[in-house]
């Protein structure tokens, strides 16, 4: 679903851009990599919640970067809303098996 995401250009990757994103309003879902830094997580979770964007960590840097064709990435965004709620579907159905 990620890689449909960053094929159809709904995916902004890596923390700069990321950042901009979600405080120009363009972001509709926030995920950050379980092994990026606490910082890092610290900086997002702080961000989401004060601009109300959905943050989920999930995958590993690697993962995520792989999974949009990319090098390694500690933090992505989707901008588009309906792929944001299939990956939120699909991170709480791999997180329930």
């Amino acid at each position: 679903m990620l890689g449909l995401a960053a094929k159809a250009g709904k995916v902004a990757s890596g923390e700069f851009s990321t950042e901009k994103e979600v405080k120009s309003g363009n972001a509709c879902l926030v995920i950050v990599a379980e092994d990026a830094s606490d910082n890092t997580k610290k900086l997002f979770r702080n961000m989401c919640k004060y601009y109300e964007v959905p943050m989920e960590i999930f995958a590993t840097k690697e993962e995520l970067g792989h999974w949009i064709g990319k090098a390694y990435r500690a933090s992505i965004c989707i901008l588009d809303e309906g792929f944001a709620k299939s990956i939120v579907k699909k991170i709480s159905l791999n997180m329930e098996g």
